[in-house]
């Protein structure tokens, strides 16, 4: 039995399922694969290394300062998050709180992490091989968001937030082998997530970026979608959907450290339900 896990990200919301993996972690409970997006790609990357509480900080304490997001970064680079100073000053060996690479590196499960290329819009999945010590250059792939941040070029081809190409990559973790899924959703399935926010976004990257934008436009419907058939799934017990019944006033880019602190516990309340899932 291949059990998967599907992190799908969502900005500082990411919070929730950061909860629900150090809940795995006190819990014992392993992977065969993880398939992360955007902020997910994060999460399952500390998670993978066995680093309890380490992405509790970069939501609730680095993520505060200026030097990680603000119109400052906007206005100097057109990136109002800065990926470099996330996953390169912060992350990297002596930065202050480093990645551990070995033990990500050792770690049996699978790791995908998902972005999009920024000329076709296609979904590309990194793995393992595609990260090496102190050059995380894929997590900052993944957590581009279009127009709030500039596309991030890996080995030489700009990509865009996974979320685009593929919002819940779910069937890619069955196309992957896996019997069984473990969804984890930063917002409540019972309200559908609309456009309109994605609307405007797609009109300051359409120039540039035509296939991109016309997946940003749609990403909303591409979501709720998979949503439904997650849903579906989820009814034949092949997958264990986790979301939270409400976001605690978390959104993409808001960074209230209380409401993100009320969010990270819910979803460490929530993830006591994947071991029964997942234990015979």
């Amino acid at each position: 039995m291949k059990t998967g896990i599907v992190d799908v990200g969502g900005g500082f919301r990411g919070v929730y399922a950061c909860g629900v993996l150090d809940r795995c972690m006190d819990d014992g409970v392993r992977f065969d694969l993880g398939i992360g997006v955007s902020a997910g790609s994060a999460n399952l990357a500390s998670f993978a290394a066995g680093q309890r509480g380490r992405n509790l900080r970069f939501y609730t304490e680095y993520g505060l300062r200026k030097e990680y997001a603000g119109i400052r970064n906007f206005l100097r680079s057109r990136s109002y998050i800065d990926l470099d100073y996330v996953y390169g000053t912060l992350s990297r060996s002596g930065g202050e709180s480093p990645l551990d690479y070995r033990a990500l590196s050792e770690n049996p499960m699978e790791f995908y992490i998902a972005a999009t290329d920024a000329q076709t819009g296609l979904p590309r999945y990194f793995d393992k091989s595609d990260i090496h010590q102190d050059d995380y250059d894929v997590f900052k792939a993944s957590s581009a968001i279009p127009f709030v941040c500039r596309p991030y070029p890996v080995q030489g081809k700009p990509y865009f937030d996974g979320a685009l190409g593929d919002p819940i990559p779910m069937e890619e973790a069955f196309r992957r082998g896996c019997d069984r899924i473990v969804l984890l959703l930063t917002r409540p399935t019972a309200v559908p997530r609309t456009s309109k926010k994605d609307e405007k976004l797609a009109a300051g990257i359409r120039r540039k970026y035509p296939e991109c934008a016309e997946k940003l436009r749609r990403r909303a419907e591409r979501y709720n979608e998979e949503a439904a058939r997650a849903k579906e799934y989820a009814a034949e017990g092949k997958v264990l959907i986790v979301e939270p019944d409400d976001t605690c006033g978390v959104s993409t880019l808001s960074r209230n450290p209380d409401d993100m602190k009320r969010l990270y516990e819910k979803g460490y309340k929530d993830g006591q339900k994947i071991k029964a899932y997942i234990t015979p």
